[in-house]
């Protein structure tokens, strides 16, 4: 993961999840995630609506230069990677795994822009198929947003974030106890 607000918020979301496949909905605390907001987002599971945006963050939204509230998250896809977008929003609720996914969005006059976007699955009931929980944002922030609107997104590399592939992607700090220890590496050239 790159950019700072997809690290912030899959740490808060593998820490809320614990031992679970995936955190309830309710348990989300909008405070906790202060500094992500404008990036983040959360799209309700309806497959027959292009699964809308329950909520979308002001920089998301400036990028588009309209309310993404209500809007179809496929319908922001072009259609080479729509069937693609499909296909990963099915997988994170199927499989309760997360995908971190590089984004080119296009606008009508500047250049493509990179974009991060991570996706997580959030329980409801015991059920992953309800909600999502994520971030879309620039990876360098452009001059332009809010004036020229991405018209299209397109889909490039993803990972899967898979509990049983990558238990946790937050780096963990051991208590450091007593004196450090040595540690000797073998290596060295051998002639």
């Amino acid at each position: 993961m790159k950019h700072p607000s997809s690290r912030e918020l899959f740490q808060y979301w593998t820490a809320l999840r614990g031992h679970r496949p995936a955190p309830e909905r309710d348990e989300v605390d909008p405070g906790a995630l202060r500094k992500v907001l404008g990036d983040s987002f959360v799209l309700t599971y309806d497959s027959r609506n292009g699964h809308p945006f329950r909520l979308a963050g002001t920089r998301l939204c400036g990028l588009f230069c309209r309310e993404l509230k209500g809007a179809s998250f496929l319908d922001l896809w072009d259609g080479a990677s729509r069937p693609m977008a499909e296909s990963l929003v099915e997988g994170v609720a199927d499989e309760v795994s997360g995908m971190v996914v590089g984004v080119l969005a296009e606008t009508a006059t500047e250049p493509p822009l990179p974009l991060e976007l991570l996706l997580l699955p959030l329980a409801h009931r015991m059920s992953v198929h309800a909600r999502m929980i994520g971030v879309l944002a620039p990876l360098q922030t452009p001059y332009w947003i809010g004036i020229e609107p991405v018209q299209r997104l397109g889909l490039g590399t993803f990972r899967n974030l898979s509990p049983r592939i990558a238990p946790s992607l937050v780096p963990t700090i051991p208590e450091r106890r007593g004196r450090p220890a040595l540690v000797v590496l073998e290596g060295g050239r051998t002639d």
